[in-house]
């Protein structure tokens, strides 16, 4: 197999041990969104101790102390010069469900087949514990390294994201401090670790529904007007539309309906209204303009001699994002290579990520991190082989962009 040797396997137990370790500390901290629960006080020592400067940055309502507000953030950097390479993640996870479904309690990680299972495992306090390891490294290796190194950690990505990773980017806009490239360490590995990274997302484009009738009673309907009714034909044919072909990097724009809620429970009443939500997931091929503009055309269509009316609430998540291939998609593809083997797959499937708040800043943005099979299940986990393999990819992106 290339690109390895002796040398290359003690490096991996090296960076899985040390890895293992820091992924533990995280994971043992209950940070479900959007409390972080001392996540990033932990990366801030490590990181200031390695020549980081660290900045914690508090945005949303404040807590009952008045103390600080609701959503945690850490900007840490070190170096003043360009480029800058940003390592992005979030400490926060989703809820756990019933714990008593898990196999292991979810806050205690647990070493078993193989594996370590926790919440957090793959999505994604691994990843956050890699890049740490990886850059404490590349500074002890490479302590007077040009350009810039910097962590944007939030605990507001499994939430509404609106207090997290967006208002950072705003702040750091204001000040005109830019990041080169991004390296987003989502769970992006579908088979093997590195088979997949994701180079771009599609946008998202939410819709709220609300169709108003009059109610009646079903034996008199010239006296109502039934939402249902004057709602189908529009839905068919919105569900029924071509939006776009896709392109070389992306499928073409998705619509699905996820919601319909109407009626009063009798069988006898001709409802007032319906509501029904849905989605749209658009490639760079189309415009958040240009799907309002032509959903409304369809239920003009239908709505216009209606003694109904409609109204949709709109609600843009991101826009579609792309980083074609180059410097930062080399570099990866490279630093995969080297560790496992493996020539990895460029992918913009699934669903947002942090990245849609950093790639319009001008960032070149990846997406790269462990197996996703289990995030946000019951029983999440990660190969615990894999942990050391991805430290020493992300180190290696760094000798990439900083040494060549």
């Amino acid at each position: 197999m290339s690109g390895f040797n002796k040398q290359t396997i003690h490096q991996q137990q090296n960076h899985q041990q040390q890895t293992l370790d820091l992924s533990i500390a995280l994971i043992e901290r209950p940070s479900v969104t959007p409390d972080d629960d001392g996540c990033q006080d932990i990366l801030s020592e490590r990181l200031s101790q390695a020549g980081f400067d660290c900045e914690f940055m508090y945005f949303g309502d404040r807590d009952q102390s008045g103390e600080h507000a609701e959503v945690k953030n850490l900007w840490a950097r070190r170096g003043t010069t360009d480029p800058v390479i940003c390592f992005a993640g979030h400490t926060d996870v989703v809820p756990t469900g019933d714990k008593n479904n898990w196999t292991y309690p979810p806050f205690t990680p647990t070493i078993a087949d193989g594996y370590l299972w926790a919440r957090g495992a793959a999505d994604m306090k691994t990843g956050i514990a890699a890049f740490t390891v990886a850059a404490e490294r590349f500074v002890a290796n490479y302590p007077e390294h040009k350009g810039s190194i910097a962590f944007l950690i939030t605990s507001d990505e499994e939430g509404p994201s609106i207090n997290g990773t967006v208002k950072v980017i705003e702040t750091l806009e204001a000040r005109n401090e830019k990041i080169t490239y991004c390296l987003v360490g989502e769970p992006s590995s579908t088979d093997t670790l590195g088979d997949i990274i994701k180079n771009g997302r599609r946008g998202s484009l939410g819709a709220e529904l609300t169709v108003t009738g009059k109610q009646g009673h079903v034996a008199y309907p010239h006296l109502a007007c039934n939402p249902i009714h004057a709602t189908m034909a529009a839905l068919a044919e919105l569900t029924a539309a071509t939006w776009d072909s896709g392109n070389d990097y992306f499928p073409a724009t998705s619509l699905q309906i996820s919601n319909i809620n109407s009626g009063t429970g009798a069988t006898n009443v001709i409802p007032e209204t319906l509501e029904a939500v849905f989605n749209f997931r658009f490639s760079t091929e189309t415009t958040e303009d240009e799907l309002k503009a032509k959903t409304h055309a369809i239920f003009d269509k239908y709505f216009t001699d209606s003694k109904a009316n409609y109204n949709i609430h709109w609600k843009l998540s991101g826009q579609p994002f792309l980083t074609p291939e180059g410097k930062l998609v080399s570099a990866c593809q490279k630093a995969i290579k080297k560790v496992t083997d493996t020539d990895t797959t460029l992918s913009t499937s699934g669903g947002t990520s942090d990245g849609r708040f950093i790639a319009p800043t001008g960032a070149q943005v990846v997406e790269l991190g462990v197996r996703n099979a289990t995030i946000h299940q019951v029983d999440e986990k990660v190969e615990v082989d894999d942990l050391g393999k991805l430290a020493q990819i992300y180190e290696g992106i760094l000798e990439n962009l900083l040494l060549d």
